[in-house]
């Protein structure tokens, strides 16, 4: 009787364990689903800010947008890697689409260009795939090369600025020191000299 009674303890006991278990993955499953809805939703917001700000043409606020869609990339690769994902195709299609009307907008604007290149260049999978194969604070350290890779698309896009800028400076200058050549030697001819 004893035995009974212990086999039958013990399978309500396996059974309890696995109804436990099977609620667990399914917490998980629907915590899941609820962030990489919220990323939708997330994404859905930022790419409305950045299209308001395209259709005013205002650049300034364009990267400040673009600065918070950098900003809710890490919050959600902290939080979850497939919500980041999600968010990150979502924002690059849409940057991906207007990119002539963005490069219309922001025109010689390194610093939009490279924050919209920064965006625009990180794979979606790679989001995910990048932090499964870290060690350690995954999350900091992405955001840290990302920031990283942003300052360095930056950095290049103001000296590439600098250089075209010195190139026009040093054309007006020549232009315009021909010209005063030029009407010195009218002047000198005139004179007789």
């Amino acid at each position: 009787m004893k035995k009974i009674l212990f086999a039958v303890m013990a399978m309500v006991a396996i059974g309890f364990a696995s109804c436990g278990n099977k609620a667990q993955q399914g917490e998980a499953v629907d915590s899941t689903a609820a962030a990489i809805n919220t990323a939708d939703e997330e994404a859905d917001a930022a790419i409305a800010m950045l299209s308001a700000n395209l259709e005013a043409n205002d650049a300034s606020k364009f990267q400040q947008a673009l600065d918070a869609v950098k900003e809710k990339i890490a919050e959600f690769i902290k939080s979850d890697p497939e919500a980041a994902k999600q968010y990150v195709a979502k924002v690059q299609g849409f940057l991906k689409e207007n990119a002539d009307k963005i490069k219309s907008v922001v025109g010689e604007n390194a610093t939009v260009a490279a924050a919209v290149a920064a965006i625009t260049e990180v794979e979606p999978d790679a989001v995910v795939s990048g932090l499964l194969e870290k060690v350690g604070d995954a999350a900091t350290d992405a955001k840290d090369a990302a920031v990283d890779a942003a300052n360095e698309k930056i950095d290049e896009a103001k000296k590439a600025t600098e250089d075209k800028a010195n190139e026009v400076k040093d054309a007006a200058k020549k232009k315009a020191n021909d010209a005063i050549d030029n009407a010195a030697s009218d002047v000198k001819k005139g004179l007789g000299l």
